[in-house]
C-alpha cells in the first residue's frame, strides 16, 4: 500500500487522492486518504490535523491503536470518516462534532468505550456505526432529533429503555440494538416510523408485549425480536406486513400466536417462534419453565425489568435456553470488512443487511443480514491496547550492567587484579587483606591452605588440577603470586621473589564463619 510513498509528489501516493483547493482552484491539496485493508499499524500522526481540505478519511481494516488526535477537530470539511476493524481506544471522539458537513460516520469494530454524547444525534449524519465497541451508556433522548438512516448500536453494553422520542427519526430506515443490556417495553412510537425497513433488536432484556403499532410499518421488511423475555400474542397483521420476509421472534415467552405467523415449508417468508410457549408447536420451552416467567407481573416503566412476587428473580436466567449468550460482544473477525460508502458522494442509505439465508427450524441465531452474533467469549482487550507503552522507558530489569567483578570461568586463569576485590598490584597482599572475600569465596581449610594472596576459584572449581594450573608460567599469571592456585605444598613465591615459605611460617588470619564454606558465584553475569 504504501510502497510508493516516496518523494514530494504527495498526490502520487497510493490511497491519497488530490483535488483543487474550494478557496483557491489552482492549488491542489490532499482531499481524500483511503487506506482500506492496507495491513498498516501504529498511531495516527496529530499532523494529520494539518490536512484542512481532507474531506475522506477511510482507514478500515487495518492496525491502526491509540485514540483520536484531538487536531482532528480542525478538519471541517470531512465528509466520510471510517476508522472501522481497528484497535483506538478512548471515549467517544468529541472531534467528530466539529464537523458540520460530516454525513458518514464509521467506528465500529474498535475499543470505543464510555458514554455516547447526546449532541451526537444533533448533527446532520445520515449514517452513524457504534456496533461492536464497549460504549456504555442510555440511548439519548435526542436519537430523535437525528436525521439518520441507517444507525447500529450493535454489541455494546448500552442500557436502559428505548426513548420514545424513537418515533420522530422520519428519515429511519436501518436501527440495529443487538446484543446489549437493553430492557423495558418496546415504546408504541416506533410505529412511527413509516420508512422503517430493518428493526433488530434481539439479545437484550426486554419484556411486555410486541406494541400493536408495529403493524403499521409498511415497508418493514425484516424483523428480529428473539432472545429477549417478550410474551403475549403476536398478532396476524404484524405478520401479513406486505413487505415482511423475515420475521424472527423465537427464545421468548409468547403463548399465543396467528396462524399467518406459522410458516409452512414452501412459504417464502421466514418465520421463526421456536423456543416460546406456543401451544402445538414444535421446538418449544417446558411448560414449567413458562410459568415461572408468565407469573410475574410486567412493569413497563421500570426499564431494569419487570417486577416480580417475592423470590422470583426480575431477570430470568434460563438454565436451559440454547440460545447464544447475548450479554458478550465479539472481537473483530479479521475477515470482516465493514462496507464503506463511496469515496466521493453522499452514501444514500448505505446497506447493513445480506439477503436472509436463515431458516427458522435450523438456527435460534439472529439473521445473517446483521453484523456477527456475539459469541460468549469475549476479547480483550486490548486486552485490549493501552496507548504508547513505546514511549516509555526501558524496563528496569534490563537496566543493571553485569558488574565488573564476574566470576571468572574455572577453565581460565583467575580474573586480572583489577577485578579482584583486594588489588594485589597496589600493595604486596598482607594475610590479613588477602583471604578472597567471605562473600566470594572464603576457602575452606581443606581446599585452601595456599597463601591468601591467591584468588582461587570457588570451591566447586577446585582443587585445580595440574592440567589447568601448572607451575604458573607468565602467560598465564601476571604477577603469578596472585593468578596462581598451585598445590598447597607448592604455593607461588611471595612479590619479592622470596622461597615459598613453609606451611608452618604461614601465619593465617582468624577464619570466622569458616565452618560453612560459601557458595560458589552464580554462573550468570549480572548477578
Amino acid at each position: 500500500m504504501t510502497v510508493n510513498w516516496v518523494g514530494a509528489n504527495v498526490c502520487s501516493y497510493n490511497g491519497v487522492f488530490c483535488a483543487p483547493a474550494l478557496d483557491d482552484p489552482k492549488i491542489e491539496v490532499v482531499a481524500g486518504i483511503d487506506l482500506n485493508d492496507g495491513d498498516i499499524a501504529g498511531y495516527l500522526p496529530p499532523e494529520l490535523g494539518l490536512l484542512t481540505d481532507l474531506a475522506l478519511f477511510h482507514i478500515n481494516s487495518n492496525r491502526f491503536c491509540g485514540i483520536i488526535p484531538s487536531s482532528f477537530s480542525k478538519l471541517v470539511l470531512m465528509f466520510e470518516f471510517d476508522v472501522s476493524n481497528n484497535r483506538f481506544v478512548g471515549h467517544f471522539p468529541l472531534v467528530v462534532l466539529e464537523w458540520s458537513s460530516a454525513k458518514y460516520l464509521d467506528l465500529r469494530y474498535n475499543d470505543f468505550e464510555g458514554e455516547i454524547p447526546s449532541t451526537l444525534f444533533t448533527n446532520e449524519f445520515d449514517a452513524i456505526f457504534l456496533n461492536n465497541n464497549r460504549f456504555n451508556s442510555l440511548i439519548p433522548e435526542t436519537i430523535g432529533n437525528s436525521t439518520v438512516s441507517v444507525v447500529s448500536f450493535a454489541n455494546n453494553e448500552f442500557h436502559g429503555c428505548i426513548p420514545s422520542t424513537i418515533g420522530q427519526m422520519s428519515n429511519l430506515n436501518q436501527i440495529l440494538f443487538i446484543g446489549n443490556k437493553l430492557s423495558g417495553c418496546f415504546p408504541p412510537e416506533i410505529g412511527n416510523l413509516v420508512n422503517l425497513t430493518v428493526f433488530d433488536v434481539s439479545n437484550n432484556g426486554f419484556i411486555g408485549q410486541l406494541p400493536e403499532s408495529l403493524s403499521g410499518l409498511q415497508n418493514l421488511e425484516i424483523m428480529d425480536v428473539s432472545n429477549n423475555e417478550l410474551r403475549g400474542s403476536v398478532s396476524g397483521d404484524l405478520c401479513k406486513l406486505p413487505k415482511l420476509a423475515n420475521f424472527t421472534f423465537s427464545f421468548n415467552y409468547f403463548d399465543g400466536e396467528d396462524a399467518a405467523c406459522a410458516t409452512s415449508k414452501g412459504s417464502e417468508k421466514l418465520f421463526d417462534d421456536s423456543q416460546n410457549c406456543l401451544a402445538n408447536r414444535p421446538m418449544q420451552k417446558d411448560a414449567n419453565k413458562c410459568s415461572t416467567v408468565l407469573k410475574k407481573s410486567v412493569d413497563c416503566g421500570n426499564c431494569g425489568g419487570g417486577s416480580s412476587s417475592p423470590g422470583v428473580p426480575s431477570t430470568f436466567e434460563d438454565p436451559y435456553d440454547q440460545s447464544p449468550s447475548p450479554r458478550y460482544r465479539s472481537p473483530p473477525p479479521p475477515v470482516v470488512t465493514p462496507p464503506s460508502p463511496s469515496e466521493t458522494s453522499v452514501p444514500s442509505s448505505p446497506s447493513i443487511t445480506e439477503t436472509p439465508t436463515s431458516s427458522p427450524a435450523e438456527s435460534p441465531l439472529p439473521p445473517v443480514y446483521s453484523p456477527p452474533p456475539p459469541p460468549v467469549h469475549s476479547p480483550p482487550p486490548p486486552v485490549h491496547s493501552p496507548p504508547p507503552p513505546v514511549h516509555s522507558p526501558p524496563p528496569p530489569i534490563s537496566s543493571p550492567p553485569p558488574p565488573v567483578h564476574s566470576p571468572p570461568p574455572p577453565v581460565h586463569s583467575p580474573p586480572p587484579p583489577i577485578y579482584s576485590p583486594p588489588p594485589p598490584v597496589y600493595s604486596p597482599p598482607p594475610p590479613v587483606h588477602s583471604p578472597p572475600p567471605p562473600v566470594h569465596s572464603p576457602p575452606p581449610p581443606v581446599h585452601s591452605p595456599p597463601p591468601p594472596v591467591s584468588s582461587p576459584p570457588p570451591p566447586v572449581y577446585s582443587p585445580p588440577p595440574p592440567v589447568y594450573s601448572p607451575p604458573p608460567p607468565p602467560v598465564y599469571s601476571p604477577p603469578p603470586p596472585v593468578q596462581s592456585p598451585p598445590p598447597p605444598i607448592a604455593s607461588p613465591p611471595p612479590p619479592d621473589s622470596s622461597p615459598p615459605p613453609s606451611f608452618e611460617d604461614v601465619i593465617l588470619p582468624p577464619n570466622i564463619g569458616f565452618e560453612y564454606a560459601s557458595p560458589p558465584p552464580p554462573l550468570f553475569p549480572g548477578y
